[in-house]
């Protein structure tokens, strides 16, 4: 077996921001932070996946969680369109929102689309949709295996062998297709050993926002993977990874002879009809875009435009560009069988973790919460958190009722930055 370096994480809590809370807290294999954390990341405000599930309970916990629906129509709209306002106040940061019931179709958008421009945020403006770019990966994958090119069983070594030299020895034979489409791999969160690898003071906000403005290869993301202690015996536990699905991305090329974005393209985006989406691989975006923001206070230099972030840095695990609209035409979509057999869906939707007093029950690249509107029922989709946007997108299983949300803006220091909660509350009532 080869000799694993254990690579020393800096601004750890820092990048975990870029993850649901399961990242920070379900396990994730870390090293030792060497120099110290920043104080921004120590203090790091409660992630979007605790964010959900408090807007959830909160829903279900109101006397009459339908009473919103006995309103008209125009009222709830105006009701949503204060809470976007209420979301975008007093910061810099844009804020877009849709809810679609049987009895309700409404698109808001609040704030402005980045920072220092006049320019308003508009409902149909695209944004880094971050880890919901995850059940579009898993659709391709699960497409492959419904098509008989591998099983869930398959070992990732067999489908990508360049991957052998990050998995160990032993593990070999026994990292699944599953498990890392249900992060049960043990296989860690490359993210944090990879930018630090470029940074010459840990504690630099200024140099932080740099890194993420450069290109990271296809070798840069293996070479960090191997440099990280592998997490748990594979199948034991749950350790949410970007690397297992920037490693699926990389099989799923392997194994058509196409790029991911091509794959994307003309089997997720156009059959789901996502006119707006995109898998992009060069930093800045052309057109009406929320471009992300982050806030560090008297840590850095305050809010910091994020227009230059390369979406290499988070790839097959994080780096689609999409709209509200598109988001939900991609949900129904998928949970009405247009993209994937019934019987898969109901295999995707169904948890392999559950109760994690911290993250939502996850299955196959979607995970479900209580449905805080029909006692019993389940709600399906997925956040998503980069460096300087949020997002989620959920629906029933029939897709009747979703709501998607996305806004620009996190907070490294705990004074300014928008709760997605004020949006998200709202939203969720309004789908009773």
């Amino acid at each position: 077996m080869r000799r694993r370096m254990r690579a020393p994480l800096t601004l750890a809590t820092t990048v975990a921001l870029a993850l649901p809370l399961g990242a920070a807290a379900a396990g994730t294999a870390q090293a030792d932070p060497e120099p110290p954390t920043p104080p921004a990341a120590t203090d790091a405000p409660r992630s979007i996946a605790r964010a959900v599930a408090d807007a959830a309970r909160t829903v279900a916990e109101q006397a009459s969680p339908r009473a919103l629906s006995s309103t008209g129509q125009g009222a709830r709209g105006d009701a949503l369109d204060a809470a976007l306002a209420a979301t975008a106040d007093g910061v810099p940061v844009g804020v877009t929102g849709t809810v679609e019931t049987p009895e309700l179709r409404w698109h808001g958008a609040d704030g402005r689309r980045e920072l220092d421009r006049r320019a308003p945020a508009r409902p149909y403006d695209r944004f880094r949709v971050a880890s919901i770019t995850k059940p579009m990966v898993a659709t391709l994958v699960l497409q492959e295996v419904e098509r008989g090119t591998w099983t869930l069983d398959t070992p990732v070594v067999d489908v990508l062998p360049r991957i052998a030299d990050v998995v160990p020895d032993e593990y070999e034979d026994r990292v699944t297709l599953e498990q890392l489409l249900s992060h049960r791999s043990g296989l860690p969160d490359h993210v944090v050993p990879m930018i630090a690898s470029r940074m010459a003071d840990p504690n630099d906000f200024d140099e932080f926002f740099d890194v993420l403005g450069e290109e990271y290869t296809t070798d840069d993301h293996v070479a960090a993977m191997g440099a990280s202690e592998w997490a748990f015996e594979p199948g034991t536990d749950f350790s949410y990874s970007n690397a297992g699905y920037v490693v699926l991305g990389m099989a799923l090329e392997e194994a058509t002879g196409r790029d991911l974005d091509t794959l994307l393209e003309h089997r997720v985006f156009l059959p789901a009809g996502m006119w707006r989406t995109d898998l992009p691989d060069d930093p800045g975006e052309h057109g009406p875009f929320l471009q992300g923001a982050a806030h560090t206070g008297d840590l850095g230099s305050g809010w910091y435009s994020l227009t230059g972030f390369d979406p290499s840095l988070f790839d097959a695990a994080g780096a689609v560009t999409s709209t509200t609209g598109d988001l939900q035409k991609f949900t129904e979509a998928l949970l009405t069988g247009d993209l994937l057999d019934p019987e898969t869906v109901a295999d995707m939707g169904t948890p392999r973790t559950t109760g994690d007093p911290v993250f939502p029950e996850y299955g196959l690249g979607l995970y479900r919460i209580p449905d805080p509107c029909e006692p019993g029922e389940y709600l399906y989709g997925h956040d998503g958190a980069a460096f300087g946007t949020l997002s989620m997108t959920l629906a029933s299983p029939d897709a009747e009722r979703q709501l998607t949300v996305g806004l620009t803006g996190r907070d490294y220091a705990g004074a300014e930055g928008p709760d997605i909660n004020t949006a998200l509350v709202p939203m969720l009532e309004a789908t009773c």
